[in-house]
């Protein structure tokens, strides 16, 4: 990638010391308003009426990343299309069909045609999502829509650039409909565990760095200075337990956490 992208990602480094994570946006019940700002980022990748209903009011800025556009458009009939309207739409455009493009300028939306070969169209999303938040002067918490399923490339190039974007954004998360997951940087964490919408499955990925010493609770599995890695152990399809409110987990690198939404329907 070019020098921008890496002046970019070293731009500042993730803040150390404890770090608390709070998915109550994920519940549908909740019925107050978000009180931190989330961009959601929707990606060329099918997904559920009921998870773009709860992420959709949970974030007060909306993109779609080229074909993510097409999803959006095709998920929702007529008449509820319209209560759906994206700020943008932005990517090379290679995916987004006319009709989809026609029917969202109608809208005012705005759909920008970036044809730079060495950014993907995720990436031309978070640097629109930057931009926003200079005119803001505040920084949003970003939901991808989609990211880990489909092709292995794209899986792959997710993994790739949140694990990189967690040296200049506090929080990313990738939501598909069976899994909520994001990058825990070096440190202790503590993540507030919603039961009714969270588990009970779980993992601890070593993935991006050569290994990691793990230290947990709240899990029916726990990790005690534990070395993980692809060589080595892996904590998958570890579970979360039922009458633990909080999971902690220490890690001495950064490593993905993953759990399963429960009870998710169309």
């Amino acid at each position: 990638m070019g020098a921008g992208i890496s002046t970019l990602f070293n731009a500042r480094n993730a803040p150390s010391g404890d770090t608390d994570w709070d998915l109550s946006f994920l519940n549908p019940s909740t019925s107050a308003a978000p009180p931190v700002a989330r961009g959601l980022i929707i990606l060329n990748q099918p997904f559920s009426r009921s998870l773009l209903d709860g992420l959709w009011k949970a974030c007060s800025w909306h993109c779609c990343a080229d074909g993510g556009a097409n999803r959006l458009f095709d998920l929702l009939p007529d008449e509820l299309r319209r209560s759906y309207i994206p700020d943008l739409i932005k990517g090379d455009l290679d995916s987004l069909r006319a009709d989809v493009r026609d029917y969202y300028s109608s809208k005012g939306v705005s759909v920008i045609q970036d044809h730079d070969q060495n950014s993907t169209d995720l990436m031309k999303c978070v640097q629109a999502i930057q931009e926003h938040e200079k005119l803001e002067s505040r920084e949003y918490d970003i939901v991808l829509l989609g990211g880990l399923g489909g092709r292995l490339d794209q899986t792959v190039h997710t993994l790739s650039y949140v694990h990189k974007l967690r040296r200049m954004r506090k929080k990313v998360f990738v939501v598909t409909d069976d899994n909520i997951s994001w990058v825990l940087g070096e440190g202790q964490h503590r993540i507030l565990i919603d039961h009714d919408i969270l588990g009970p499955t779980c993992g601890l990925l070593p993935i991006g760095v050569e290994s990691t010493v793990l230290t947990t609770t709240g899990l029916r599995w726990n990790l005690t200075e534990a070395r993980s890695s692809f060589d080595g152990l892996i904590s998958t399809s570890n579970h979360l337990v039922p009458e633990e409110k909080y999971v902690t987990i220490n890690t001495s690198r950064p490593i993905w956490w993953c759990v399963e939404l429960s009870n998710r329907k169309d």
